[in-house]
């Protein structure tokens, strides 16, 4: 016997009993992203490596490690995607959506990262994202956090994730406070990790987001980018803070929260959590003001967030938040007989009609009453109908009731949708 062939290590299945679940939090998603009046858009799983190499910053995790990047036939390098923001930004280079215009855009879908698997963290992950442009002021940078706390009141996560929020300054500020930051860590390179030395001179504010607790002590007392942040940036960020305050939005100023991604500047934050272990982050983004530009655009400015749909899903399941949804099927038809099988799937299609909210399945297979009655008992169903030949003569079809003590009945056919509605 062959070998079975197993999937992929860090890609994963998502079976049946599982897609209810994903269901609900993407209606959830969409039903938010069309009452703030945003749009979607989709683009390809597969890019140009370069446009990764550009946006995110060659040196990076994602770009110096994790990335599936191939050579395709025509020796053009393609890398799967490994985030949105940079695929959004391509696309509407390419179609004329962001200069001089405003868009607000969301999109949702797998993304690629070669990382090592773990509990909320795989290979192939499915991220929802939502990007706005053209619109520089504070005002858009509040929309998008507040939406976003509006996905946890209506997911009933609200009291389980908080709030964090810095700014990264303009591109010069950030400039100017990376050479401080360089020169403080200089002066403790023997307390450094092997990652934290790596990162010093070609990423330091990086060198801020270290989870290594042995380091804690040392970046705590590091200079801090509030102390060196341009006017425009100060106020800006003042500004968001004052919105975020009148609408009722609690928040924690963290001078550590940098980001991995190289196009952030002004506003960044993260919803955290404490009830997923290590994997506390559920939602995060900021501006990236330069990005458009710098995929050769027109300077546009922008401004959004992305999740990771499989630890949102890990996080109700885990909270059991996830309300009772509809597996089941409402009715189950059966047929006896030569004639009754060919005439089932025309009431069945006649009741799909009639009956559109209601999951309808077809016994298919064959078998006698006994074998078709426990196939109807395991899909779930409240009620099974049983056509047989001479019910059918008399254009009518049994109705047995599987979750209830009632006695069976026979119904016309053409009754029957508003008996069962």
């Amino acid at each position: 016997m062959s070998k079975q062939i197993q999937a992929i290590r860090g890609m994963n299945d998502c079976l049946p009993q599982q897609t209810p679940v994903w269901q609900y939090a993407e209606q959830v998603l969409r039903q938010t992203m069309f009452n703030y009046g945003y749009s979607e858009i989709r683009f390809p799983i597969v890019e140009m490596t370069e446009l990764f190499k550009r946006s995110i910053g060659e040196v990076t995790d994602i770009v110096e490690k994790e990335m599936y990047s191939f050579d395709d036939r025509n020796g053009d390098s393609l890398t799967l995607r490994p985030e949105g923001t940079a695929c959004c930004v391509r696309a509407g280079n390419e179609h004329g959506l962001l200069y001089n215009q405003e868009q607000r855009l969301w999109y949702m879908g797998p993304m690629f990262r070669h990382e090592r698997p773990q509990k909320g963290r795989y290979r192939q992950f499915h991220q929802f994202g939502l990007e706005t442009f053209g619109i520089a002021t504070p005002d858009i940078d509040a929309e998008v956090i507040l939406l976003s706390a509006r996905l946890w009141q209506q997911l009933g996560l609200t009291s389980f994730v908080k709030l964090e929020i810095n700014s990264l300054g303009s591109a010069e500020a950030r400039s100017q406070y990376r050479e401080v930051l360089i020169a403080y860590l200089e002066q403790h390179k023997a307390q450094l990790d092997e990652d934290s030395l790596r990162r010093m001179h070609t990423n330091p504010l990086r060198v801020l987001d270290s989870k290594n607790p042995a380091l804690a002590e040392l970046l705590a007392a590091a200079p801090q980018l509030a102390d060196h942040l341009d006017q425009d940036s100060a106020e800006h960020f003042a500004r968001l803070k004052q919105i975020l305050t009148v609408a009722g939005i609690d928040f924690t100023v963290n001078p550590r929260l940098v980001r991995g991604l190289d196009y952030y500047n002004k506003t960044v934050f993260e919803w955290v959590t404490t009830e997923l272990g290590a994997q506390g982050t559920v939602c995060a983004g900021g501006r990236y003001d330069g990005l458009v530009e710098q995929l050769g655009g027109k300077a546009t400015p922008a401004v959004g967030f992305a999740l990771g749909m499989e630890r949102l899903v890990l996080l109700l399941q885990h909270l059991d938040l996830v309300p009772a949804l509809a597996v089941n099927a409402d009715i189950y038809l059966m047929a006896l007989g030569e004639q009754a099988e060919l005439a089932i799937h025309s009431v069945a299609e006649r009741l799909r009609n009639e009956l559109p909210a209601k999951r309808i399945i077809l016994h298919c297979g064959g078998g006698n009453l006994k074998k078709q009655v426990k196939r109807a008992d395991k899909s779930g169903a409240s009620v099974g109908l049983i056509l047989g030949e001479d019910e059918l003569a008399r254009g009518e079809i049994t109705v047995k009731w599987l979750r209830e003590d009632k006695p069976q009945q026979t119904l016309l056919i053409t009754e029957l949708a508003k008996s069962l509605a």
